[in-house]
C-alpha cells in the first residue's frame, strides 16, 4: 500500500486529492495538513510513502517543510504542487530536495500513475521541464559554473549515466543505452547521489542540465 499524506492551505484541494487517491486500490491518504509545520508532524506520524506539498501556504510554507522532511532518517519522496509548470518557486523545491513537481490540474489518471511512480523512487519531471525549470533560475551563471565544479571529478561513464538522469530516463532505460546491466546502473547511480551531494535523481538530473552534461 502507498501511503500518503497531503498538504495544502486549501481544504477543497486536500479533499480533491484525497477523493482520487482514494479511487485507487493501492494508494490511501493517511493524512492531511494545511501548513508546513502540520504536515511535517504528520510525516513523522505516519511515515508515508509520499507527501504532497503545497508551496504557498501561511506560516511554514512548503519550501521550508520539504527541507524539514528530507533531513529525517530515510525520508518519503516529497512532490511538489504548483499551480505553474515553469514556477521560479519549483526550482528552489527540487533543490531542498523534492523528488519532482505536479501541477494541481493534472488529470486524475495522470496523478495517480505519478504517485505510484514517486512511491517507487522515481524522478517526477519531464526533461522539458526539467529544461524550462533551469531556464529561469536567476543565478544561472554561477549555478552552471557550481555544476561544472561538482562535476568534474566524475567518470566518463558515470557522465553518461548522469546525463541520461538528466533526460528522465529509468534505470532500465539507462542501461539500454549503454549497454550496462540494470544492477550495474543502480549501482552508479547509488555512488554519484552520494558523491555529488544530491537527495535523489531529480536533484542529480537537474545537475546535469547545470552542467551541460544533457545533450553534448
Amino acid at each position: 500500500m502507498i501511503t500518503v499524506v497531503v498538504a495544502d492551505d486549501e481544504p477543497m484541494v486536500c479533499a480533491h486529492l484525497r477523493t482520487i487517491l482514494g479511487s485507487a486500490g493501492d494508494i490511501e491518504v493517511v493524512a492531511q495538513a494545511q501548513d508546513g509545520a502540520e504536515a511535517v508532524e504528520e510525516v513523522i506520524r505516519h511515515r508515508p510513502s509520499v507527501v504532497l506539498m503545497d508551496l504557498r501556504m501561511p506560516g511554514v510554507d512548503g519550501l521550508a517543510a520539504i527541507e524539514r522532511i528530507c533531513a529525517l532518517p530515510e525520508p518519503p519522496a516529497v512532490v511538489a504542487l504548483t499551480t505553474f509548470d515553469a514556477d521560479t518557486y519549483v526550482i528552489r523545491a527540487l533543490r531542498a530536495g523534492a523528488a519532482g513537481f505536479l501541477v494541481k490540474s493534472t488529470p486524475p489518471e495522470d496523478l495517480i500513475g505519478l504517485v505510484r511512480v514517486a512511491a517507487d523512487g522515481h524522478t517526477v519531471l519531464s526533461p522539458s521541464a526539467a529544461r524550462r525549470l533551469v531556464a529561469l533560475s536567476s543565478d544561472g551563471h554561477r549555478r552552471d559554473d557550481e555544476a561544472r565544479r561538482r562535476t568534474a571529478g566524475l567518470t566518463e561513464r558515470e557522465r553518461d549515466v548522469l546525463a541520461c538522469l538528466g533526460e528522465g530516463l529509468s534505470n532500465a532505460d539507462i542501461a539500454g543505452r549503454l549497454h550496462l546491466a540494470e544492477a550495474t546502473v543502480k549501482s552508479y547511480v547509488s555512488r554519484m547521489l552520494v558523491k555529488l551531494d544530491c537527495t535523489n535523481r531529480t536533484q542529480a538530473g537537474l545537475l546535469a542540465h547545470e552542467a551541460g552534461l544533457v545533450g553534448r
